[in-house]
């Protein structure tokens, strides 16, 4: 059971490549090197670039305005330094309004007034650290992914401050349920153990529920998204869409005291002499999510309901769907109660917006853009274009006013990737096209279409002709199945890999960029160390029992388990006497909590840190027999038999074919 229970990862939205600095010399070791840009990619990317409304340069105005400090050594290091080689001049390897966004990000370097009682230290994480003046000290709204660059960034922060260095933080405030956003939050605790904590609804349920049943698939295709096995440099990661990248070291999590908007969608509190009006936005950019106003301060936060680009309705590690309609009536609703008053918009990531008017319009156009992707996909849709195409018609709704605006552009999310989540929010991933309903397994197709194309030999002559003519986007899909029919055929390999790499060098979103990449880095040297796993101890301290056995669930080999026919426990806490009724039948594994115990062939009583103690390999199940800290009683085989029907997941499972051992 202790083995099995060890193979848990909580995996927060960021915190997979958090901890890559554990494998981050294994990586680099490797020396791996792009190829340049083919004469195609360069025209097209400068082809692109004569599009861009480049005589736009307010953001860069907004990114450096009312610069207090620029970082100091110490703290620029957590980040910055790993992305120097980012210059004035586009490379012809990387998409120029993704280059463009990647110098916008090199802005944020300091620490910055935003207005009268707000700074913010940005540029050393993926988010922002955000000091709000209170009576009595300061208020800080979200902190970091990880607790290395929460402490560092706050003792910068109070260094630098034109007032109150001296005053402690009394209070911090969680916006929404992802990680870059209290992963920090541990640091801030040791070092001011009174600190009150406030979260949004239901954070702590979001946090420990998002990402454990796929947390094993997401893990390994976060590693893609988040090009955790790159290099920094023109020929690899360039931007992280919404700052430059990820801190490196622990993510924590401090639980709050006091969650908001558990009743209703607006909440006014008083935190510190700050009045200060919650609205719930969950189900937008998170399952937990808030923004606020602060009157006094003519002050509004929008989380991350807004950025400096589109943000993800589906993000390509993989998660739920988000509610793009929902979010663009969120952002309407903001715009419609506070848009005559506020003065300045602050997010989580970016820089803030100053001005009324400009608040006014940067709102408007940002609920815009995602009401289209909503709105534009579903006429489509309604007109018969399916998922798959669906993708490229929505470029020609976009309207020319809402292209040409900077910050509506697919950095972290696509108008394609978009579009499609939003088809399948509706209408699921079947097109009603009968060849798609139910087509071959993968290999067994991909063998059948080299067959009928004549060949892999002929498909590669194709591929080659095309790919010399730059039509990158079949040959990828053409060679794909070659190397599925043909795992060993080191021709298609290459070139498919060469492929992948200009797709990758034209992609305006971060993250196609970096899964093109990774998809050509894998399909040239394998898979490379550099997708870790995170098992904070804060989270998985704040996890539900019932949690982690859906999540064993989920492990079970339903066909070993089907042999061992019913196997009934109750899970007992010894202290509160909560009991979760665990039952395996039928090859299933099911749980439900209850009022007292179930008839049942054993009961294990074990108190819930007990449990976290074994997920982070502290203790085994055996010890705690031993010690008397457990103790079960009944048919004591009954639980290892359960144990003995979890698989433990690949963890490194294939994406991109890979050739047959040799």
């Amino acid at each position: 059971m202790q083995k099995s229970l060890m193979t848990l990862s909580i995996i927060a939205t960021f915190s997979l490549s958090a901890t890559a600095a554990e494998h981050e010399h294994e990586h680099i070791s490797l020396h791996y090197q792009g190829k340049p840009a083919t004469q195609q990619t360069a025209e097209v990317n400068k082809a692109t670039a004569a599009t861009l409304n480049y005589t736009d340069k307010k953001a860069f105005e907004e990114f450096s305005k009312n610069l207090i400090a620029e970082l100091d050594e110490p703290t620029a290091a957590i980040l910055r330094t790993e992305f120097s080689f980012i210059g004035d001049k586009t490379p012809d390897t990387v998409n120029p309004s993704l280059y463009r966004q990647a110098q916008l990000n090199m802005v944020s370097n300091g620490l910055y007034k935003v207005t009268d009682g707000i700074y913010q230290v940005r540029g050393t994480d993926l988010s922002n650290l955000t000091l709000i003046r209170g009576k009595t000290g300061w208020i800080l709204y979200d902190v970091l992914l990880t607790k290395e660059a929460a402490k560092l960034s706050l003792e910068f922060a109070l260094k630098n401050l034109p007032e109150g260095n001296d005053l402690p933080v009394v209070a911090m405030i969680y916006s929404h349920s992802h990680a870059d956003h209290f992963g920090g939050s541990r640091a801030i605790k040791d070092m001011y153990p009174k600190v009150k904590v406030y979260g949004s609804n239901n954070i702590t349920k979001e946090i420990v529920d998002e990402n454990v049943l796929a947390g094993n698939a997401m893990s390994r295709r976060a590693a893609y998204q988040y090009g955790a096995t790159l290099e920094r440099n023109d020929q690899g990661i360039v931007d992280a869409a919404l700052a430059k990248g990820l801190s490196k070291g622990e993510v924590t999590y401090v639980k709050p005291d006091v969650t908001l908007n558990g009743k209703d969608k607006w909440e006014t509190l008083t935190i510190d002499g700050v009045d200060m009006v919650f609205m719930d936005a969950s189900g937008t950019e998170a399952a937990s999510e808030m923004a606020t106003y602060i009157p006094s301060m003519k002050a509004l936060w929008t989380g991350e309901l807004t950025y400096h680009g589109m943000h993800n309705i589906y993000t390509l590690r993989g998660a739920k769907v988000r509610d793009a309609i929902k979010w663009s009536k969120d952002i309407n609703a903001l715009l419609t109660r506070f848009g005559d008053d506020a003065q300045v918009l602050f997010e989580a990531h970016s820089a803030p917006v100053f001005g009324n008017a400009d608040v006014n319009a940067y709102l408007r156009m940002q609920r815009d853009n995602y009401g289209l992707v909503h709105n534009q996909t579903l006429r489509l849709a309604n007109n018969g274009v399916g998922i798959q195409d669906i993708g490229d018609a929505i470029q020609t709704t976009i309207p020319k006013a809402v292209r040409d605006t900077w910050y509506t552009n697919g950095y972290h999310g696509t108008y394609s990737h978009n579009a499609k989540a939003v088809y399948n929010m509706y209408l699921g991933y079947f097109d009603m096209n009968p060849a798609n309903l139910n087509p071959l397994p993968t290999k067994d197709e991909a063998k059948k279409f080299v067959e009928y194309m004549g060949g892999a030999k002929a498909v590669v002559k194709h591929a080659k002709a095309d790919y010399a003519q730059g039509e990158y986007r079949f040959v990828a899909t053409a060679l794909n199945k070659v190397i599925m029919a043909e795992p060993d055929n080191e021709k298609a390999r290459q070139l498919l890999a060469d492929t992948y790499e200009q797709l990758g060098y034209q992609a305006e979103g971060a993250g196609w960029r970096n899964i093109y990449l990774t998809g050509a880095q894998e399909l040239r040297v394998g898979i490379q160390p550099g997708a870790p796993k995170s098992a904070s101890a804060d989270i998985l301290g704040e996890m539900e029992i019932s949690t982690l056995f859906d999540f064993l669930a989920v492990k079970v080999d339903s066909i070993k388990a089907a042999e061992l026919g019913l196997i009934r426990l109750n899970v007992i806490n010894p202290d509160t006497k909560d009991t979760l009724y665990v039952e395996l039948s039928n090859g299933n594994l099911s749980n439900i909590k209850v009022d007292k115990p179930m008839e049942a062939d054993t009961n294990l009583y074990i108190d819930k840190r007990y449990i976290t103690g074994i997920l982070l390999g502290k203790v085994t199940l055996k010890d705690l027999l031993a010690n008397g800290t457990a103790k079960l009683e009944g048919d004591k085989a009954a639980f290892g038999k359960i144990a003995s029907t979890l698989v433990k997941f690949d963890e490194n499972f294939e994406i991109v074919p890979l050739p047959s051992a040799k």
